[in-house]
């Protein structure tokens, strides 16, 4: 069964303003066990079902997006974000808060959204790659975006691999050296994921 969502998933806004409260708080805390924060200015959120169709309703609540066909462009944008069995899809954010910092940061992380591993227990390392989607929107040669979205295809004896131990996130960026090893609710959330 596609875990991908349809417009039946997307409530009108008149339905989502009375369940928006109890689902954002939800859905935050889902976010908070899959949020992993790699180095100073580097946060990476794996996404699900559910951080996706938040994304979706808040876009329609503050566009006023009304139309079925204006929620099916934003389901089309979006749902390449679900993973399905043996993958996993994050959204890597890179956060600078002033001027400066993005004048510096950005032109030395180009390439960043290449330069992610999932190592797990027996030491296989499972390369991201870019969602070919909006890797043509966001990636050029001489700057890069403050947004990315990574997809991580797994095999099934990877999968097998990933459900036995820990995992640890590492960027292997020339400009940003990190290794983060997850938390055991972060990998209890993955490995959801990636289960069939």
């Amino acid at each position: 069964m596609s875990r991908k969502l349809t417009l039946d998933d997307i409530a009108d806004l008149r339905a989502y303003e009375r369940e928006r409260n109890d689902f954002r708080s939800r859905v935050i805390e889902v976010k908070r066990r899959r949020r992993v924060a790699v180095g100073t200015i580097l946060t990476m959120v794996f996404e699900n079902r559910e951080t996706v169709r938040l994304q979706i309703q808040e876009m329609a609540r503050v566009e006023r997006i009304l139309s079925d066909e204006g929620i099916q462009t934003e389901l089309d944008i979006y749902n390449s974000l679900i993973p399905e069995p043996g993958h996993l899809c994050a959204t890597l954010f890179i956060e600078l808060t002033s001027e400066d910092q993005m004048r510096e940061w950005l032109p030395r992380l180009v390439g960043i959204e290449r330069s992610f591993s999932l190592r797990l227990a027996d030491g296989t390392m499972v390369r991201c790659r870019p969602e070919a989607q909006h890797e043509a929107q966001l990636t050029r040669e001489e700057v890069t975006a403050a947004v990315h979205y990574l997809t991580w295809d797994f095999t099934p004896e990877q999968v097998s691999a990933a459900m036995a131990g820990p995992m640890t996130l590492v960027c292997d960026h020339p400009a940003y050296l990190e290794e983060v090893p997850l938390a055991g609710e972060t990998v209890r959330e993955l490995t959801g994921d990636l289960a069939a």
